[in-house]
């Protein structure tokens, strides 16, 4: 079964929920989940609607045309989407792995309904376990002398394979203002919760001479400035006194992976609207 996915916001006002309900029942769609979320201190609605395409009168493609009429009604910034329509993702990767193996994991499990197309990476490690898995893997090294060149060279490859989503886990590279812009909320990263506190290579031994209790990851889109970008899903747990530097990486490498397998799996089911600098979350 299709179904098609509306995401809108618009100023917030009576009547929108009741107005694009009725834009589907009058066309015979069947509507299979509805959300909703009103931002009080900004005065923004925001709305999520799946219906089936099974029985719709409009063909796919002009429902965004027929939709127009109500978008303008409301000044919606608003976009449609198609439940089979299978985006293609790029995973970026350095040297650890873990959130690699998971995303794969997951895919192969049906629980990612992607096209698990590319893996890239600045170092060679990830080069065996992408071709057990079939999984194209392209090797760029990238040194601050080389990295406006590779870069052009990675996007070149993406424009290439049509990739839509950039999935950076675990990338240790700082990408640049072009490279974003050409993927606006379509670069998702994950990094520990420490950040700014703990920067550097060695966050974990940082913190744990702080004696830190608690610890994390966050997951969010990439904009411009480092790690300022919406973020999409965060998770943390307790550690104690008797927890060494091993064992809090190791709790930080599963937080990291289910949180970023979260905001991917989000992302891929067009449940996250972002405005300003936060995201709605329809989960």
């Amino acid at each position: 079964m299709a179904y098609a996915i509306l995401l809108a916001s618009c100023p917030d006002q009576k009547g929108i929920t009741a107005v694009v309900t009725d834009f589907i029942y009058r066309r015979g769609g069947n509507i299979v989940d509805a959300d909703q979320h009103t931002d009080m201190d900004a005065s923004v609605f925001f709305i999520r609607v799946k219906w089936e395409l099974e029985g719709f009168l409009v063909s796919r493609d002009r429902i965004s045309e027929e939709f127009s009429s109500v978008a303008e009604q409301f000044s919606m910034d608003w976009r449609i989407s198609f439940s089979d329509h299978v985006p293609r993702i790029a995973v970026f990767v350095s040297r650890h792995l873990h959130c690699l193996y998971d995303l794969w994991f997951r895919h192969i499990s049906g629980h990612l309904p992607c096209d698990f197309r590319l893996v890239i990476s600045n170092h060679a490690d990830a080069a065996f376990f992408c071709a057990q898995a079939g999984v194209d893997f392209v090797h760029i090294p990238v040194s601050p002398q080389t990295k406006d060149e590779q870069e052009l060279r990675q996007l070149e490859i993406l424009a290439d394979r049509q990739i839509d989503l950039v999935v950076l886990a675990r990338y240790h590279q700082i990408l640049t203002s072009a490279f974003v812009d050409q993927y606006p909320r379509r670069i998702i990263n994950i990094h520990h919760s420490f950040l700014p506190a703990f920067a550097g290579g060695s966050p974990y031994a940082q913190a744990y001479q702080k004696g830190v209790k608690i610890i994390g990851a966050t997951s969010h889109y990439v904009i411009p400035e480092l790690d300022q970008g919406p973020i999409i899903d965060q998770d943390t747990v307790r550690v104690t006194h008797r927890d060494s530097i091993a064992d809090m990486m190791r709790i930080g490498q599963d937080l990291e992976r289910v949180v970023l397998y979260k905001a991917v799996r989000w992302h891929l089911e067009h449940k996250i609207f972002c405005y300003g600098n936060k995201t709605v979350v329809f989960d």
